[in-house]
């Protein structure tokens, strides 16, 4: 009984049983040109579990609806850096 216990808290642990799809809105402050805005949505695209993005350049934002248990929002900054356009979530 203990043994079985001790698996299924650490399957708990391991597996995201809570997953949802989140959005968040990422400041982009590098995007200089109306050609930005396409590289960024590139890059986002090429996460895995990234659902949507839309990608504002008068703002110098990007809104990304993403599945929170295959990515999350360090990934998703690191493509868009990866990209040439740092960037970090907005408050």
């Amino acid at each position: 009984m203990k043994k079985l216990l001790a698996a299924l808290a650490l399957t708990a642990l391991t597996v995201p049983v809570w997953a949802a799809t989140r959005t968040v809105t990422l400041s982009v402050p590098g995007m200089t040109c109306a050609a930005c805005p396409i590289t960024v949505k590139h890059a986002l695209s090429k996460v895995t579990g990234v659902e949507k993005s839309d990608v504002r350049f008068e703002q110098r934002e990007a809104i990304v609806t993403f599945d929170d248990g295959k990515t999350n929002v360090q990934a998703l900054t690191r493509a868009t850096a990866d990209a040439g356009y740092p960037s970090s979530v907005k408050p």
